[in-house]
């Protein structure tokens, strides 16, 4: 009983040492690093200008005067990106002995070539009077719909889409409905009915059973 005391009264006091040393160092690695950002050429200030370190998706970014400042650690990468210049990654020190950290960063411009694009005019008025009248326009959206609603297009589509589930279940159903609606008897046949008929002649000259 008085080892389990006197070990309970040793790691007491243990802890809060143990504890307060990591703190100590974790404390002591904290760094304020703050600077501002500068084009090479011309020391002009780069706002909004991001400022990552790499790693731990924390940063900022620079106000209209290229300032900034972040809380980092030693040891950490701190990259510098902007759009229109070369990125930049700086290493904070790790026997840096003030807490403190200033840097003036410069970004070099980064250019990018474009293929060579060569505009020549049109030989005679003539010629781009007739190269605008014969130029075809693609059909936007609204004639698109226009068209597929003209009657002639919704039969080539009624005739060449497959139906959908809707359609095929009604389809179903009427040709199940007609079936027991005739069951134990024969069925009438259409050949001697006017109204068939009258829809076969009127399919016939609309073309439905032309091949397409």
């Amino acid at each position: 009983m008085h080892k389990l005391l006197r070990y309970s009264l040793f790691l007491a006091f243990i802890f809060p040492l143990k504890m307060f040393g990591q703190f100590e160092r974790i404390q002591d690695s904290v760094v304020q690093l703050y600077g501002v950002v500068m084009t090479a050429d011309s020391l002009q200030a780069i706002p909004a200008l991001s400022v990552v370190v790499k790693g731990t998706g924390r940063g900022t970014m620079t106000n209209d005067q290229g300032v900034f400042s972040i809380v980092v650690l030693k040891g950490d990468k701190v990259e510098f990106t902007s759009i229109g210049y070369k990125a930049k990654t700086i290493e904070i020190p790790q026997k840096l002995e003030s807490n403190q950290y200033s840097v003036i960063q410069l970004m070099i411009s980064d250019t990018a070539y474009l293929p060579v694009t060569i505009l020549r005019a049109r030989p005679s008025r003539q010629q781009f009077e007739r190269d605008f009248l014969n130029t075809r326009m693609p059909d936007d959206k609204y004639e698109i719909a226009r068209q597929n609603t003209e009657e002639a297009k919704r039969r080539i589509l009624m005739s060449s889409l497959p139906a959908d589930g809707r359609e095929a279940a009604n389809y179903n159903l009427r040709q199940a409905a007609q079936k027991y609606y005739y069951a134990g008897q024969t069925p009438p046949m259409n050949i001697l009915n006017p109204m068939a008929w009258s829809e076969f002649i009127k399919a016939w000259k609309r073309g439905d059973y032309k091949k397409k």
